[in-house]
């Protein structure tokens, strides 16, 4: 997978786009991030990128003038995103879709926010990781990076990590169940014993109940359909082990 970066501060993705699983994944040529900065784009000595906004205000604004001519020269893979508080919300099913595309983009807001031609006119969409401010699209493109290269076959170790975590298809995107390791016993905390059994189906139905119990505490937002007998009796279940410990 292919993803183009737009940014003021390619420094800013060094070391995070060098480690872990997106270093291991660039390393063996399954993803390609390429960081462009608009000011190698720029006509003036001082190589500006912003200026003062029309009708007065606090902050500076990103032109369109670097923007447009730094999308040019490189012809990046679409869709073309724009990392911006108004933008739809990231969430897994997004992270998949832009699985599927095999490549997009993505521009990073600097100051107050780009000129609004730059929105309407170069990109093809606009994305948004929370209904919270920071300083700049970095960090945002960097989850958004992260979130979508795991999904790419071969990236992860294993993948069929990607099958029981939060939010994943195949468990109707509730949230994930507690997982445990050795010791069974640390300070006097004890692993559930249902975990330790080797009955493979009753883990299953311990996992189910977990997950379940912890999307409705938890994010009930992600449940928005009424539980389906079985998962109620699996809650009532939970419940009743809870009461006999």
């Amino acid at each position: 997978m292919r993803i183009d970066v737009f940014t003021l501060f390619p420094e800013y993705f060094a070391g995070p786009l060098d480690a872990s699983l997106l270093g291991r994944a660039r390393r063996e040529h399954r993803l390609d991030v390429r960081l462009h900065d608009p000011r190698d784009h720029t006509v003036d000595k001082h190589r500006s990128v912003d200026d003062a906004p029309f009708g007065g205000g606090a902050g500076m604004v990103m032109m369109p003038e670097p923007l447009f001519a730094a999308v040019d020269a490189v012809a990046p893979p679409r869709p073309l995103l724009l990392l911006s508080a108004s933008g739809r919300r990231f969430d897994q099913g997004f992270a998949r879709e832009l699985v599927d595309t095999g490549g997009f983009s993505l521009l990073c807001g600097r100051y107050e926010g780009v000129d609004q031609r730059v929105a309407d006119h170069l990109c093809d969409g606009e994305v948004s990781i929370g209904d919270f401010v920071v300083a700049g699209g970095e960090v945002a493109a960097l989850c958004v990076i992260e979130a979508t290269a795991r999904l790419v076959v071969g990236v992860m170790g294993n993948e069929s990590s990607a099958d029981e975590e939060s939010f994943a298809p195949s468990t109707g995107g509730l949230l994930e169940y507690p997982q445990y390791t050795r010791p069974a016993e640390f300070r006097g905390l004890e692993v559930p014993e249902v975990l330790r059994s080797g009955d493979h189906a009753r883990v299953a139905r311990w996992r189910r109940a977990q997950s379940l119990r912890r999307t409705l505490d938890r994010r009930p937002d992600l449940l928005d359909r009424p539980l389906t007998a079985d998962e109620q009796q699996l809650l009532d279940d939970l419940e009743a082990q809870v009461g006999d410990a």
